[in-house]
């Protein structure tokens, strides 16, 4: 019998009405940060939410009823930093949740888009080693890319 890992998805709360079907459909196909678990690996999503907008409010208790629920990984979902802006307090919420809630923390879910993947790249949002390491996670070949539009 394989392991079940357990996890959990936070989203940016502009995207609160989000049915997360990149998420589900990654989560299924192991694509985006969803590629560090094994295709034979079990994981089971136990919690769902928004982080409650700028600043983050729902980040103080959400993680806490995911890790309840049995959560051993949180995922910060692509959002975060394909939004315009990115999510300024994306450093902050990975920091607390590691640190009060003794949780994992992965930046990403789905790959990014490719057409956020453009415009980010024109602005230059991403340029720093900072904004690298955050987004590798969630890049892709072009094709997936594509099919995450």
């Amino acid at each position: 019998m394989s392991k079940k890992t357990k996890i959990g998805i936070i989203i940016c709360d502009r995207y609160r009405n989000c049915a997360g079907g990149k998420c589900f459909k990654a989560l299924k196909n192991r694509e985006g940060a969803f590629d560090i678990y094994k295709e034979n690996e079990d994981v089971e999503l136990v919690g769902y939410t928004n982080c409650g907008g700028c600043p983050g409010g729902n980040i103080e208790y959400a993680p806490e009823e995911m890790k309840k629920n049995g959560a051993e990984v949180i995922h910060l979902a692509t959002g975060f930093v394909v939004g315009y802006p990115p999510c300024p307090y994306i450093d902050d919420f990975k920091n607390v949740i590691n640190e009060k809630f003794k949780i994992k923390v992965v930046i990403g879910t789905h790959p990014i888009p490719q057409k956020y993947l453009d415009i980010h790249d024109k602005i230059g949002t991403w340029k720093s080693e900072d904004w690298q390491e955050k987004i590798r996670p969630t890049m892709a070949d072009k094709k997936t890319r594509i099919d995450y539009n």
